[in-house]
């Protein structure tokens, strides 16, 4: 399996790094892609490399595609080639985005008849049911509130991609307690 995460400057660094660890952890191939520039820095100036150009990744061979949230959202909304990439997930493999990164998807008419979550604040009216709840899955679509659901968020993935064993299998190696 492989997951292609897209980051632009400005991405929440929680919410990109904790599914990256956990999803590489359960053995799924995390190829980060930046949308621009030689490097990809988040909100709080980490810098994350490797990372491949947007420009130069194969995304026929990717699985599922992550967007974690943060002020990058803006830009992501305003590319073309992001946008069109988006909604080939959307039709026919799995799609992720977190806190702001879902209200891409709402803005573009993907969750309208679906349930999800994201940043309370920035929730419109998209057509479909807000959950106010940390994860939702919706058939292929995952969304995350916010960067405190970062864990849940990168276990709702591995799920969807690898089965409820294999993420039970990911939680106890890290000792998780969903108490």
């Amino acid at each position: 399996m492989i997951a292609a995460i897209i980051m632009d400057n400005g991405f929440e660094e929680l919410e990109a790094m904790g599914p990256i660890a956990l999803l590489r952890r359960a053995g799924i191939q995390v190829d980060v892609i930046r949308v621009e520039g030689n490097e990809v820095t988040g909100r709080f100036n980490v810098t994350y490399s490797p990372s491949i150009l947007f420009s130069e990744y194969d995304f026929s061979k990717a699985d599922c595609l992550i967007l974690p949230g943060g002020p990058h959202y803006q830009k992501l909304k305003k590319n073309k080639d992001v946008l069109s990439l988006i909604h080939e997930f959307a039709k026919k493999k799995v799609l992720a985005a977190i806190c702001a990164s879902p209200t891409i998807l709402g803005q573009e008419g993907i969750l309208k008849g679906k349930k999800y979550t994201c940043f309370k604040e920035l929730d419109e009216d998209f057509g479909g049911e807000y959950q106010y709840q940390y994860v939702v899955t919706d058939g292929n679509i995952i969304t995350g509130i916010s960067a405190a659901a970062s864990i849940d968020f990168a276990y709702a993935i591995i799920e969807k991609l690898l089965g409820k064993e294999k993420c039970d299998q990911v939680k106890a190696s890290i000792y998780w307690d969903a108490r």
